[in-house]
């Protein structure tokens, strides 16, 4: 419709509540030790980002809904574990701090691709770099001490935070307020489902 708002919008798995719970007291652990300007995420906003959209017209939604059903239709539920501490681009010059994941990887891949190549049909260009699963913790706004993040990166490497199964994903859209983003669903789609949980708007 001409002259409607546009919004931003992008696709995720997330995390069960449980394991919300116990990112959060991570999330407060390596809060303390890390000194410097990082916008954190709020922890019911932590997910695994698997195509980020921008700025779309509300009646893009059911066509993206329509190629992201027919992709996720033909995979099984798959089992992601939690685990590792990381950043981007580099330990030395960070601008995400994020989890990183295990389990299932591979097959999440393979549907993050599919995914990728269907939704290229409908205009949506494909990332530039390769995907790679992880939960963002926080966004670095200005040079942090590196020594202190160094130490942090080393002695969580390899702790696991917990897992979970990964059976749907879901289209957000995502409202930026003063306080943060803002996520609302509006489209939930089982892995293995013919219908979405949601229906579209």
């Amino acid at each position: 419709m001409e002259g409607t708002k546009k919004i931003r919008a992008f696709l995720a798995a997330e995390p069960p509540g449980d394991l919300r719970g116990a990112i959060a007291a991570f999330l407060r652990e390596i809060k303390d030790r890390i000194r410097g300007p990082v916008a954190w995420v709020r922890p019911e906003g932590i997910h695994i980002t698997l195509k980020f959209f921008g700025e779309v017209a509300p009646e893009e939604v059911n066509r993206i809904g329509a190629a992201v059903a027919e992709e996720t239709r033909r995979f099984s539920p798959l089992e992601i574990i939690v685990r590792g501490l990381g950043v981007f681009p580099s330990p030395k010059r960070p601008r995400v701090i994020w989890l990183g994941t295990a389990g299932e990887v591979d097959r999440l891949a393979t549907l993050q691709g599919r995914l990728e190549e269907a939704l290229q049909l409908l205009g949506f260009p494909a990332e530039d770099r390769a995907f790679r699963a992880h939960l963002t913790l926080g966004r670095v706004k200005a040079p942090l001490d590196t020594a202190a993040l160094g130490e942090v990166l080393r002695e969580k490497a390899g702790e696991t935070v917990g897992g979970f199964t990964v059976s749907s994903l879901t289209l957000f859209k995502s409202d930026l307020t003063p306080r943060g983003a803002v996520y609302t669903p509006l489209a939930e789609f089982p892995l293995g489902g013919p219908q979405n949980k949601r229906s579209l708007p």
